[in-house]
């Protein structure tokens, strides 16, 4: 497998057999979750970088966010295609680092987020 494929893995419905529409349709819903994720994200992020002008570290609070919204849009569709590359070859669903990076990167941010608004208060 290519540095490429192992990044952007190829269409998965290319293989195996198609499974059962409910389960192919339920990994879709979950796809567009993590995109919509990713959307809301990229808006908080483009929020703190214009519209907090004043207040002391929001250009890095928004660029933290914009980069936590590529890292979840960028592999979102790779989770997608290899669940559904499993689904058709009848083999176990793979590991995924995503729902962890996802959770500590958003309390990383919440915690920054009111270590500097208390400080912005003083």
């Amino acid at each position: 497998m290519t540095l490429r494929d192992r990044l952007v893995p190829p269409d998965p419905r290319q293989v195996g057999v198609e499974p059962d529409y409910r389960f192919t349709l339920a990994n879709e819903r979950t796809f567009l979750a993590w995109i919509r994720t990713s959307l809301a994200l990229a808006a908080g992020g483009l929020a703190a970088v214009g519209l907090l002008e004043n207040f002391a570290g929001g250009e890095l609070l928004g660029l933290t966010l914009l980069v936590l919204s590529f890292l979840l849009a960028a592999t979102s569709y790779r989770r997608w295609a290899l669940n559904e590359r499993s689904m058709r070859l009848g083999l176990p669903l793979p590991e995924s680092r995503l729902p962890m990076l996802m959770a500590v990167g958003t309390a990383i941010v919440a915690v920054a987020a009111a270590v500097m608004l208390i400080v912005d208060r003083t």
